[in-house]
C-alpha cells in the first residue's frame, strides 16, 4: 500500500485504528494492554498519559519499531503489518521526533533527500535536491533555504526541515513526539500554524506533548492512556485541562504554582566574566556575570544552543574554566574535580539524562546511591552497609512515587519520566546549597512536573540557592524569582522582578530581536552581591 496515493472515497472516518494492541516485554512489564486507538482523516489528535503510560510504545508500534504480541493495525481501511519504520514510511506514516534526526554538516536539501538522493554521473545532483526541496517546502508552505546548514538554523527551522523530511516521503499520518518542547513562544505560534495547513491539506497528525494548554489550543480530540490502557477519547473542546490532567494521572493535579515571597540569603553561586570555547575556538560563552543567593531561584531562558548547557557543565565541573571565575561559597571551583564540587554541596540535573544522569544498566539503589555511597552513613568499617542503602532507596522511590517494580529494577527498564525522578531523588536529597537543574522536567508528564517544581520550591525555601534552566518558558517564569536571557552565548536580559514579563517579551529577546545594554546588565547583576 502507497500512502501517497488518496483514496477519496475514504476521506471521511478513520484513517488509522489500533485495536487491542498488547504489547508485555521480556521482564513481563506490560506496557500495553489492549489499548483502542483511531484517528480520523484531517484532524489533530492528542496522545497523553503519565511516563510510563504506555503511549510512547504504542507509537512505537505504529511506526514499527516495536512488535505486538496481541492486537491488529487498520491503516486506510485494511489491515496492515508494520514490521519497520521503511516500511511505515512507504505506507504513509512518518514520525517527528523530539530529538531531531538530523546530519548538521549537511544542508537543508541534502537532508530532506537522505536515502532517496537523486544522483547525475553517479554523484548526488545538489541541484536536483535543492529543486526537490523548493517544490515540497512550497507545496506545503513551509520556505526554507535549500542550501543552507543545518548547523546554522534556528531551532524551529531544524523542526521544519524535519517534518519536510516525512512530507516528502508522501506521509499522510504524522506523528509529532513533543513538538515544542524547545521552542519559544514565537516559534510555537509559527508551528501551529504549520500544523493547521497540513490539517486542512488533508493530513493526520498524531500530536503527542505534556502541554495541556497546546492540547486545548491546536487538537480536534484527544486519547488519554494511563497504565497501559485507553482510559477516554474526548473531544478536546469539550474538556478542561485540570480533567485532562485528572485523568491522565487519576488525581487531581495542581497547574497553578504556588511560592512564598523569596527570602534571598548569603551568595552561595558567583560567576565573574566567565567566558568557554569549544575545540574549534568558537566562543560559546561570552563574559558571563551572574549572583546566586541561598533562597532564591534564578532562571535562565533561551532557545537550546545558546550557551546554557555549557554553563550549567561548567559550574558543575563537567567542563574546565580557561576564563573568568566561578566561586561556590567564596571557594573558586578551578582545579576542582566533580566529586570535590559535589562535595561544596552541589547537586546537579543534566539535561541529558541518559548520559550523564542515570547508569542504565545498574539498578536503582545503585543510581540513588552513586552521590553519596562513599560517605561514612553508608559504611560499616571497610564495607558498603547494604541494607542501609537498600532503605534509603526504598525510602526515595516511595517519597518521589517511582513506578517501578522494586528497587533492585535496572533503570533501563524505567520510563523516560521515571529515570528523571531516579536522577530528582538522589540529587535533591543530598542537602544541596546549590542546585543546577538543567531542563529538569524536560519529557515528563504533569504529575511529575508537579512534583519536580514543588520539591525545587521547597529546596529554595529551605535555603538552597537555585539555578533553573529550562525550555519550557512558562515554566522558567513561573519559578524563577530572577530571571536572565540568554542569546548566542551571551546574556541579553536581566529581570530583577518578574512581574508583567510576558512570555512574548521574553521570546523577543531569546530570539535576539531585543537586547538590553549589557554594561547595565552586568551592574545590575552584580549589585546583588550587596543587597
Amino acid at each position: 500500500m502507497n500512502g501517497t496515493q488518496s483514496k477519496p472515497e475514504a476521506r471521511h472516518g478513520d484513517i488509522l485504528r489500533m485495536e487491542g494492541i498488547t504489547k508485555i516485554y521480556h521482564n513481563g512489564f506490560v506496557a500495553n494492554n489492549r489499548v483502542d486507538f483511531s484517528v480520523r482523516y484531517g484532524e489533530i489528535h492528542a496522545l497523553a498519559g503519565e511516563n510510563g503510560a504506555g503511549k510512547s510504545t504504542l507509537m512505537k508500534i505504529l511506526f514499527g519499531e516495536e512488535v505486538p504480541q496481541e492486537g491488529r493495525i487498520l491503516y486506510q481501511g485494511e489491515e496492515v503489518r508494520i514490521s519497520s519504520p521503511l516500511a511505515a514510511i512507504e505506507m504513509g506514516i512518518g514520525m517527528v521526533h523530539q530529538h531531531f534526526m538530523l546530519v548538521p554538516s549537511l544542508t537543508v536539501a541534502e537532508n530532506i533527500v537522505l536515502g532517496m538522493e537523486p544522483q547525475r554521473f553517479g554523484l548526488l545532483d545538489i541541484k536536483k535536491a535543492a529543486t526537490m526541496t523548493r517544490q515540497v517546502a512550497e507545496k506545503y508552505g513551509l520556505p526554507i533555504d535549500p542550501y543552507a546548514r543545518v548547523e546554522d538554523l534556528s531551532v524551529g527551522l531544524k523542526q521544519r526541515v524535519e517534518m519536510l523530511k516525512v512530507l516528502i516521503r508522501g506521509a499522510q499520518v504524522l506523528i509529532l513526539d513533543e513538538p515544542t518542547a524547545v521552542l519559544t513562544p514565537q516559534e510555537t505560534v509559527d508551528i501551529f500554524r504549520e500544523l493547521q495547513t497540513l490539517r486542512d491539506m488533508g493530513h493526520t497528525i498524531i500530536f503527542i506533548t505534556h502541554k495541556l494548554s497546546e492540547i486545548k489550543q491546536i487538537c480536534d480530540r484527544i486519547t488519554i492512556i494511563r497504565d497501559g490502557q485507553t482510559i477516554a477519547v474526548r473531544d478536546v473542546e469539550g474538556i478542561s485541562e485540570q480533567e485532562i490532567s485528572k485523568l491522565m494521572v487519576g488525581r487531581d493535579v495542581s497547574l497553578d504554582i504556588q511560592k512564598r515571597k523569596a527570602e534571598a540569603g548569603e551568595v552561595i553561586l558567583r560567576l565573574e566574566d566567565a567566558s568557554y570555547y569549544d575545540v574549534a575556538g568558537r566562543q560559546l560563552l561570552k563574559d558571563i556575570s551572574l549572583v546566586i543567593k541561598g533562597g532564591e531561584i534564578l532562571g535562565i531562558a533561551g532557545i537550546e544552543g545558546n550557551g546554557q548547557n555549557e554553563l550549567a557543565e561548567l559550574i558543575c565541573g563537567m567542563r574546565s574554566l580557561k576564563q573568568g571565575r566561578i566561586e561556590i561559597n567564596g571557594t573558586s571551583v578551578q582545579g576542582k574535580s566533580i566529586r570535590d564540587i559535589r562535595e561544596m554541596g552541589v547537586s546537579t540535573v543534566s539535561q541529558d539524562r541518559m548520559t550523564y544522569g542515570v547508569a542504565v544498566e545498574a539498578d536503582i539503589t545503585s543510581n540513588i546511591m552513586s552521590n553519596r555511597y562513599y560517605k561514612k552513613a553508608y559504611n560499616k568499617g571497610p564495607f558498603l552497609d547494604g541494607k542501609k542503602m537498600r532503605a534509603e532507596s526504598a525510602r526515595l522511590v516511595s517519597e518521589y512515587s517511582i513506578k517501578c517494580d522494586g528497587i533492585e529494577t535496572p533503570v533501563k527498564m524505567l520510563s523516560g519520566g521515571n529515570m528523571q525522578k531516579v536522577v530528582v531523588a538522589r540529587e535533591f536529597s543530598s542537602e544541596p546549597s546549590l542546585i543546577v537543574a538543567n531542563q529538569p522536567t524536560r519529557g515528563i508528564d504533569v504529575g511529575a512536573a508537579e512534583l519536580v517544581r514543588n520539591r525545587l520550591i521547597r529546596l529554595r525555601d529551605d535555603g538552597a540557592a537555585v539555578l533553573l534552566i529550562s525550555a519550557d518558558l512558562m515554566e522558567v517564569l513561573s519559578l524563577s524569582d530572577r530571571l536572565v536571557v540568554f542569546y548566542n552565548g551571551a546574556i541579553t536580559a536581566y529581570f530583577e522582578s518578574l512581574d508583567g514579563l510576558t512570555p512574548e517579551e521574553t521570546g523577543e529577546y531569546m530570539l535576539g530581536l531585543k537586547q538590553m545594554e549589557l554594561r547595565q546588565i552586568r551592574g545590575d547583576i552584580l549589585e546583588q552581591q550587596t543587597h
